[in-house]
């Protein structure tokens, strides 16, 4: 038959690679005649499978990309969420800070009026005392002035 492969023979040496005239215009017409069933059989279905596949990835890119972008947003949504919670906590710390220095001042001050009150009471205290033991040094230097003259003149006053 035609179709059947010959053994490459070498001729002087070297390989003859071009068939004879007489098989290749055969061949020729074969390669033609199954140029249709194999793009049906196999080319077809091959790249219409690759094309899918192609189609599938882009899809699951542009899905990635959207849920990346999605993604992007609820978190800039969180950190805006988070920057607005701090704020309002930073404020809220600073009421209560504010709030315990007032109380602090406040107190400070009643115990500042309480410490004065009690100096102002103690200043008394020690103001009659003072004015006591000077009646009771005034008394009792007449008594002294009167035993000493009386001693010294021998005579009772």
């Amino acid at each position: 038959m035609f179709l059947m492969v010959e053994p490459a023979l070498a001729s002087g040496g070297g390989i003859e690679i071009v068939p004879s005239p007489g098989r290749l215009l055969p061949l020729i017409v074969f390669f033609l005649l199954m140029i249709v069933p194999v793009n049906r059989l196999l080319l077809r279905p091959l790249l219409a499978v690759l094309d899918e596949r192609e189609e599938r990835i882009a899809g699951t890119r542009d899905r990635a990309d959207a849920l990346g972008r999605e993604a992007e947003t609820v978190l800039a949504g969180y950190q805006a969420r988070i920057a607005e919670v701090r704020g309002e906590s930073e404020l809220e710390r600073r009421g209560t800070l504010d709030e315990a220095r007032g109380r602090h001042g406040e107190r400070v001050r009643d115990e500042r009026a309480a410490a004065e009150a009690r100096i102002a009471q103690a200043r008394r205290e020690v103001g009659a005392a003072l004015d006591e033991a000077r009646r009771q040094l005034q008394a009792d230097a007449e008594g002294l002035a009167r035993q000493a003259a009386e001693r010294m003149l021998g005579r009772s006053l």
